[in-house]
């Protein structure tokens, strides 16, 4: 195994784990700010899956808007897991930051071979106590800066009941 895969299996490993987590986003925040996110896109006209996962890379909630392609809730699951997974260690929040970090680079194919790693824009960091606690992923509108617009909309809508 080359020394990226190597690290980048250590990272999944042990990042849910490695993060001492003194807040767990509630459920209501969560749907809340994947509703938000599913109306920003629609009210731009795309029809996208939007995802909460926390810290854990477990899904807190996964809905799709009317109309959407069935691969839409994948594609927001995985760019949201790629955000709680690889952000603490890599201090990125959003990501299209991951992608720009990792895209064309020699470690590139090694952290696409882990499952569920997407490294495209489409999700945010989802803090409290300045801390990623879960990461919102949306997946569906026709690119990936959108799709990043709308999940920032999304975590804009609950920032101001996430504890500072």
């Amino acid at each position: 195994m080359n020394r990226f895969a190597f690290f980048a299996a250590t990272v999944l490993l042990s990042s849910g784990r490695a993060y001492s987590q003194d807040y767990v986003l509630p459920l209501g925040l969560a749907l809340q700010a994947a509703q938000a996110a599913v109306n920003s896109c629609e009210s731009r006209g795309y029809h996208i899956g939007a995802a909460v996962v926390d810290i854990n890379g477990e899904t807190r909630v996964l809905i799709r808007s009317d109309g959407s392609t069935v691969h839409t809730k994948d594609t927001a699951f995985r760019k949201a897991y790629t955000v709680v997974t690889l952000g603490p260690v890599f201090k990125f929040s959003k990501s299209s930051e991951a992608a720009a970090a990792f895209n064309g680079k020699p470690s590139e194919p090694s952290f696409l071979t882990i499952p569920n790693i997407a490294l495209l824009p489409g999700a945010v960091a989802i803090k409290a106590n300045g801390s990623i606690v879960a990461a919102l992923g949306v997946g569906g509108a026709p690119g990936g800066d959108k799709d990043e617009a709308c999940a920032s909309d999304g975590v804009r809508a609950i920032a101001d009941k996430l504890p500072k």
